[in-house]
């Protein structure tokens, strides 16, 4: 699975050591020093993964990725920080960071973090290294008027077309492939990451309240995305509800 892959990181010997696991990888490697020279490269072309540092000179890791997920660029973004908080993270995730590590970290942990990434990638919507996988459920998939395609990596609510993140789209797929199931928080995480020690919950209910925003007329009394108290969340189609209630 070889790839194209952005390092942005201002700490030249770090920069180096993530370089050279990723190239003996077998992946194609660019090292920028500064998040507006990040930006510059990306807008120029769109690599299979950016490594990105928080604390940079000119843009930090933060301005980036807010600035990429404005301009709709959907490149997975793995972030690399000495922040430590809970905070933070969310924060990253928040903003459209696919995957979050603290520094120091453990080289085989990043490539193992790089391996999911890129398979997901891969596998959501043929773009990345390698031929993609065939799926038996490409199919699209609709629960009342929000549809889901996985094949085209597309959503939509009556016909309008919904702008997700990768983790906003993988959470939303697998419970469309099964509306009314309730999904714990744990559940959803290994949509999210694959390996549950990586974030804690708390992110699931970052992206539910993202999503809630793009898929609810009315956000904070939702009627699609809802809450089962002590247990997850269920995906639902409304009009059927009512149906239910009024027979």
């Amino acid at each position: 699975m070889c790839a194209d892959i952005m390092v942005a990181e201002d700490d030249a010997k770090q920069a180096e050591l993530i370089r050279r696991y990723l190239e003996y990888e077998g992946h194609t490697v660019t090292v920028v020093e500064d998040g507006r020279a990040a930006l510059d490269e990306l807008r120029r072309r769109e690599p299979h993964l950016l490594l990105l540092d928080v604390m940079m000179p000119r843009a930090d890791g933060l301005d980036v990725v807010r600035i990429l997920r404005a301009e709709r660029r959907e490149v997975p973004v793995l972030m690399l920080t000495a922040r430590s908080t809970e905070d933070d993270l969310l924060l990253g995730l928040d903003l459209g960071a696919d995957d979050y590590m603290t520094k120091p970290f453990s080289p085989r942990e990043l490539m193992a973090r790089v391996r999911t990434l890129l398979r997901r990638r891969r596998g959501s919507d043929g773009s990345g290294p390698g031929p993609a996988p065939v799926d038996v459920e490409d199919e699209a998939l609709s629960v009342g008027a929000l549809r889901v395609d996985p094949a085209r990596h597309e959503v939509s609510v009556g016909g309008t077309p919904v702008d997700c993140t990768p983790g906003e789209f993988r959470i939303l797929a697998a419970m469309a492939a099964e509306p009314d199931r309730v999904f714990t928080r744990q559940r959803l995480l290994e949509e999210l990451h694959g390996f549950e020690k990586y974030i804690s919950d708390r992110s699931v209910d970052v992206h539910i309240m993202h999503l809630r925003k793009k898929i609810e007329p009315v956000p904070r009394r939702p009627a699609r995305l809802l809450t089962v108290f002590g247990v997850g969340y269920k995906l639902t189609d409304p009009a059927r509800n009512v149906r239910r209630a009024s027979s």
